[in-house]
């Protein structure tokens, strides 16, 4: 593997653990894709380090079980605010 392949992993590893970061928002961070990010945590990062890969996985897991619930507040916060500005949404 490449050198700077290796320190990528790591370092969206430890930003990964640091900040709580979803793989979508550590994919804008680096600007690389969420596929790259996943690999370089799940698959990459194990062979270079297991431990912090351990690590980053849990944090994965955690943000994993809760996207619904943040994709409904998401979509709450959407229409609570189509609501005070008198808007509705345009159905196709």
């Amino acid at each position: 593997m490449k050198q700077y392949i290796e320190e990528r992993a790591i370092e969206v590893a430890n930003y990964i653990i640091t900040s709580n970061a979803t793989v979508r928002q550590t994919a804008k961070k680096f600007g690389i894709s969420k596929s790259t990010v996943h690999k370089d945590v799940t698959e990459r990062l194990s062979k270079i380090n297991p431990g912090l890969a351990l690590e980053a996985r849990k944090v994965l897991d955690i943000n994993k079980s809760e996207r619904h619930i943040r994709g409904g507040l998401a979509t709450r916060a959407k229409y609570v605010n189509m609501t005070h500005t008198n808007t509705r949404p345009t159905l196709y």
